[in-house]
């Protein structure tokens, strides 16, 4: 997500007074809850509920009670606290009900000197709990689409940005200092164009574009639907290639041009503005006429990553020829002419890369939005797809050279970047590790080269390994760290890191802390919400999103923008001096600001001015589509 996306729109153009989310009653705030995954487990999972009190307990009953309202479980909280989450809720009881296996619905309760009872839950198959979620998932990739192939659906998108197909390339411009993102100048400077950036997706709750997320993104899908096979939803695979087909767009193979986005997300503060200064529906853009808006809607401008011909940063570089590498696996059995045009993109791509970069990596304009620092890992993952595509289409001699670049990558991202980060946005080596392993043994397991399968296979292990011993610690067993950006892509991170770890080496040691980590995701978590829109009882219905705020979907009302991910909880620093007031054009949509479950220096606020936890984006997406693809195909 951008971690500056609404700053400077906020501070433009509001209309409306300052609404500070409601403070939640007393009663909610002492009243004991009963945490659950809200959505399902497997049959074989361990299976905790979370009974948090205002005050310590002993001998509490609880009972797990069917659907007919049968008990099916009967007990006494015996478990020690694991601890306080805030003064409201000194003590937090896990209640194991891990016995229940039999398929259908549940939920908990629990009485004595304090009552509480959780939300419903499944338990339920493999396929009855992922499956959804991945189809969930993409149906938000496709609320995102931009250009004039989009799918009405129940947001009813219309077709919009169609100037983007005539669009101008402009310099990259010059920011104010301090990480902001407001523009210097009272003008842009136009360098070429015009060029055909029309389609793609939206980056987030904005309509910005982005080459560097959309590449990710969009090699996500691909590996979700190469995990699931002849499983995987059409609507899955169509998708993947739609995000191909404006990578197609970005890349220009001729000139040797890799464009890095469209539009920019604030002006100058004086004579044109951003897209984040406006708040509206993105097919009225095209016919917006005003001239202060005429880079943030009717002509977005175009960004290059590098001057045409130029060596370009690798980590883009990785990630994009990774993207096109993946659609020639996935055209390599049905259309194998599409395939080797796939490949020449992948490879013509991968030559440009500046493997000696000096300074802060191109992501985006600017830095800030999305600052990379590591880049050994989206090179292993290019070289990795490139190698597996080849031999998909029997090019042994050539995957083999591919093969060798990216041990080399990986030994280098092992020596270097290993321990800082795990699978999110800004680090692709589980991805890249778990592919490296299949193009080794698809090559022969060749000798000589930089880092062993097993080598692979440990970094994998260590990454996991790592979130496990934070769970472990947690009072909800979160690996991630939920006081700082991106907790919920990181977390399903975990989840997908976890399935290629075990496919990999067979191992299952950490196969309950994935599913720990998905009921965090899913509900059984402190805020009691699950954080994919339409999954659970609780879950988002403001988010951070101009399509689902302006097409009807405020608190209590249809249409929901249904599979979308949202940051997630947020440090509560990041909440300092409020939310706000809502930018013009905003329609209200405020739920209880769950400041009544703040603690460990972490809050949840589902608003629709809230940027912090409440804004969905194509990584945070991307990552549950493909965990829940990979845990579909690796469940007990």
């Amino acid at each position: 997500m951008l971690t500056l996306v609404v700053c400077a729109g906020l501070a433009i153009g509001v209309a409306a007074p300052s609404m500070a989310a409601p403070p939640a009653s007393s009663a909610a705030s002492s009243a004991a809850q009963l945490r659950t995954d809200q959505v399902g487990y497997l049959p074989t999972d361990t299976k905790v509920a979370y009974l948090m009190t205002s005050k310590a307990i002993t001998g509490e009953s609880y009972q797990v009670l069917n659907a007919s309202g049968t008990a099916v479980v009967k007990g006494t909280v015996n478990a020690k606290s694991r601890g306080s989450w805030n003064s409201a809720h000194p003590d937090v009881y896990p209640i194991d009900f891990s016995t229940v296996s039999t398929p259908g619905m549940y939920h908990v309760v629990a009485s004595g000197a304090v009552s509480a009872k959780s939300d419903t839950f499944q338990v339920e198959t493999a396929a009855e709990l992922y499956a959804p979620l991945v189809a969930g998932g993409v149906n938000f990739f496709q609320n995102q689409r931009d250009g004039a192939d989009v799918i009405p659906g129940t947001l009813n998108r219309k077709p919009s940005h169609l100037n983007d197909k005539s669009a101008t390339v402009y310099k990259d411009p010059t920011f104010q200092s301090g990480g902001s993102d407001v523009i210097v100048g009272s003008s842009l400077t136009k360098i070429g164009g015009p060029v055909d950036v029309s389609g793609g997706w939206f980056d987030a709750g904005d309509y910005l574009k982005f080459t560097f997320t959309t590449a990710y993104a969009d090699s996500l899908l691909y590996s979700a639907a190469r995990s699931l096979g002849a499983s995987a939803p059409a609507s899955l695979t169509a998708e993947a290639a739609y995000g191909t087909s404006w990578l197609n767009k970005m890349w220009n193979p001729t000139t040797k041009t890799l464009y890095l986005q469209v539009g920019i997300g604030s002006g100058n503060e004086t004579t044109f503005f951003g897209d984040h200064d406006l708040w509206r529906l993105p097919q009225a853009d095209d016919s917006d006429t005003a001239s202060g808006d005429r880079y943030a809607a009717a002509h977005r401008p175009v960004f290059e990553a590098a001057a045409p011909g130029a060596k370009i940063d690798p980590d883009i570089v990785g990630r994009v020829a990774a993207a096109f590498a993946l659609a020639a696996q996935a055209d390599a059995s049905s259309n194998r002419t599409q395939a080797a045009a796939d490949l020449v993109d992948a490879t013509s791509l991968y030559a440009m890369a500046n493997t000696s970069p000096s300074g802060t990596l191109g992501s985006a304009l600017p830095t800030a939005y999305y600052p990379e620092s590591i880049w050994h890992d989206a090179m292993e993952l290019g070289a990795t797809e490139i190698a597996l595509a080849e031999q998909d289409l029997g090019q042994s001699a050539s995957a083999s050279g591919y093969v060798k670049q990216a041990a080399t990558w990986a030994s280098d991202y092992i020596a270097s970047d290993s321990g800082n980060d795990t699978l999110n946005l800004y680090d692709v080596s589980a991805l890249a590790h778990a592919d490296l392993v299949t193009a080794i043994a698809d090559a022969g397991d060749p000798s000589g080269l930089a880092v062993t399968s097993a080598q692979l296979i440990a970094n994998l292990k260590a990454q996991v390994a790592s979130a496990a011993t934070k769970s472990a610690a947690d009072i909800f067993r979160e690996g991630g760290d939920y006081a700082n950006f991106d907790v919920d892509s990181h977390t399903f991170g975990f989840i997908s890191t976890e399935a290629l770890y075990e496919k990999a080496s067979g191992d299952t040691e950490y196969a309950a802390f994935a599913g720990e980590q998905r009921d965090w995701l899913l509900g059984g978590n402190p805020w009691g919400s699950s954080f994919m829109v339409g999954f659970g009882t609780t879950f988002p219905d403001c988010m951070q999103s101009q399509i689902p705020n302006l097409s009807g979907s405020l608190t209590g009302q249809a249409p929901i923008d249904t599979g979308a991910v949202v940051n997630g909880p947020n440090g509560t620093g990041n909440f300092q001096g409020g939310l706000g007031s809502l930018q013009t054009g905003m329609k209200k949509c405020e739920k209880d600001s769950g400041t009544a479950f703040t603690g460990h220096g972490s809050e949840f606020v589902d608003d629709v001015r809230s940027w912090q936890t409440d804004e969905p984006a194509l990584d945070m997406t991307g990552s549950a589509i493909l965990a829940a693809a990979l845990q579909e195909t690796v469940a007990h």
